[in-house]
Protein backbone atom coordinates (compact mmCIF):
# COMPACT_ATOMS: atom_id res chain seq x y z
CA UNK A 1 0.00 0.00 0.00
CA UNK A 2 1.26 3.47 -0.94
CA UNK A 3 1.79 6.12 1.73
CA UNK A 4 -1.10 8.42 2.56
CA UNK A 5 -1.08 11.65 0.54
CA UNK A 6 -2.27 14.91 2.07
CA UNK A 7 -5.64 16.35 1.06
CA UNK A 8 -4.60 19.13 -1.33
CA UNK A 9 -6.85 21.33 -3.47
CA UNK A 10 -6.90 18.88 -6.38
CA UNK A 11 -7.94 15.99 -4.15
CA UNK A 12 -10.63 18.11 -2.50
CA UNK A 13 -11.97 19.02 -5.94
CA UNK A 14 -12.05 15.36 -6.98
CA UNK A 15 -13.70 14.39 -3.70
CA UNK A 16 -16.44 16.96 -4.24
CA UNK A 17 -17.04 15.60 -7.74
CA UNK A 18 -17.31 12.07 -6.36
CA UNK A 19 -19.74 13.17 -3.66
CA UNK A 20 -21.83 14.89 -6.32
CA UNK A 21 -21.76 11.70 -8.41
CA UNK A 22 -22.87 9.70 -5.37
CA UNK A 23 -25.84 12.04 -4.97
CA UNK A 24 -26.66 11.68 -8.64
CA UNK A 25 -26.53 7.88 -8.32
CA UNK A 26 -28.99 8.04 -5.44
CA UNK A 27 -31.23 10.15 -7.67
CA UNK A 28 -30.98 7.60 -10.48
CA UNK A 29 -32.00 4.82 -8.11
CA UNK A 30 -35.03 6.87 -7.07
CA UNK A 31 -35.85 7.45 -10.74
CA UNK A 32 -35.82 3.69 -11.33
CA UNK A 33 -37.94 3.06 -8.25
CA UNK A 34 -40.42 5.71 -9.40
CA UNK A 35 -40.69 4.18 -12.87
CA UNK A 36 -39.31 7.26 -14.64
CA UNK A 37 -38.76 7.41 -18.39
CA UNK A 38 -35.82 5.23 -19.51
CA UNK A 39 -34.18 7.91 -21.65
CA UNK A 40 -34.17 10.33 -18.71
CA UNK A 41 -32.53 7.67 -16.55
CA UNK A 42 -29.95 6.91 -19.23
CA UNK A 43 -29.12 10.62 -19.57
CA UNK A 44 -28.49 10.81 -15.83
CA UNK A 45 -26.27 7.73 -15.98
CA UNK A 46 -24.23 9.37 -18.74
CA UNK A 47 -23.90 12.51 -16.61
CA UNK A 48 -22.57 10.46 -13.68
CA UNK A 49 -20.10 8.66 -15.94
CA UNK A 50 -18.81 12.00 -17.25
CA UNK A 51 -18.39 13.32 -13.72
CA UNK A 52 -16.55 10.16 -12.66
CA UNK A 53 -14.17 10.52 -15.63
CA UNK A 54 -13.56 14.15 -14.71
CA UNK A 55 -12.77 13.18 -11.10
CA UNK A 56 -10.46 10.44 -12.33
CA UNK A 57 -8.57 12.90 -14.54
CA UNK A 58 -8.25 15.31 -11.61
CA UNK A 59 -6.70 12.57 -9.47
CA UNK A 60 -4.40 11.44 -12.28
CA UNK A 61 -3.35 15.03 -12.96
CA UNK A 62 -2.51 15.44 -9.28
CA UNK A 63 -0.56 12.17 -9.31
CA UNK A 64 1.54 13.20 -12.30
CA UNK A 65 2.22 16.72 -11.00
CA UNK A 66 3.14 15.58 -7.50
CA UNK A 67 4.04 11.89 -7.15
CA UNK A 68 5.59 11.31 -10.58
CA UNK A 69 7.31 14.70 -10.58
CA UNK A 70 8.78 14.04 -7.12
CA UNK A 71 9.99 10.62 -8.24
CA UNK A 72 11.75 12.18 -11.23
CA UNK A 73 13.29 15.01 -9.20
CA UNK A 74 14.54 12.58 -6.56
CA UNK A 75 15.43 9.84 -9.06
CA UNK A 76 13.31 7.48 -6.96
CA UNK A 77 11.08 4.78 -8.47
CA UNK A 78 10.80 6.69 -11.77
CA UNK A 79 10.15 3.61 -13.92
CA UNK A 80 7.57 2.30 -11.45
CA UNK A 81 5.65 5.60 -11.47
CA UNK A 82 5.69 5.76 -15.27
CA UNK A 83 4.48 2.16 -15.53
CA UNK A 84 1.63 2.89 -13.08
CA UNK A 85 0.39 5.75 -15.26
CA UNK A 86 0.76 3.77 -18.48
CA UNK A 87 -1.17 0.87 -16.96
CA UNK A 88 -4.00 3.22 -16.04
CA UNK A 89 -4.15 4.52 -19.61
CA UNK A 90 -4.21 0.96 -20.97
CA UNK A 91 -6.98 -0.08 -18.56
CA UNK A 92 -9.05 2.98 -19.51
CA UNK A 93 -9.24 1.94 -23.16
Amino acid sequence: MEPIVEMNAERKKAMQMLKTARGQLDGIIRMLEDGRYCVDISNQILAVQALMKKADLEILDQHIHHCVKDAILNNDQVEEKIEEVLLLFKRAR
